[in-house]
């Protein structure tokens, strides 16, 4: 259940999204990808999330230049707890290997998730 702020917010970063961000969500929409149902800046309990397939319970977040590793490994805790996996490209992977990026996405969706 997302927190009431969130729910603002994410309409807001959905306006406001950054080219990167932008650039994988055109590889990733209108079930692009595999037929995969991918929705953007998803609030999931007290974060919003990037991009998440549920049936797969995967999320891809795109991490730019301002990311803090310590509150991304809580998040990515919490979300894990919550049976998420979570894959983090850097915006070079994005904008240069955007191939590479599909590759990783379909090799991870190959694997079942865990049980929280």
């Amino acid at each position: 259940m997302a927190r009431p702020t969130t729910v603002p917010q994410a309409r807001a970063l959905r306006r406001t999204a950054p080219e990167t961000e932008r650039l994988l969500w055109k590889l990733l929409r209108d079930r692009r990808l595999e037929g995969l149902k991918f929705r953007r800046q998803v609030p999931l309990g007290p974060y919003v999330l990037d991009f998440v397939c549920m049936r797969h319970r995967l999320v891809i977040e795109a991490d730019g230049p301002f990311h803090d590793p310590e509150r991304d490994a809580l998040r990515d805790a919490w979300l894990a707890a919550k049976g998420f996996r979570v894959l983090r490209f850097r915006n070079t992977e994005i904008q240069l290997k955007d191939w590479q990026v599909i590759g990783r996405i379909l090799e991870v969706v190959g694997t079942p998730p865990l049980q929280p």
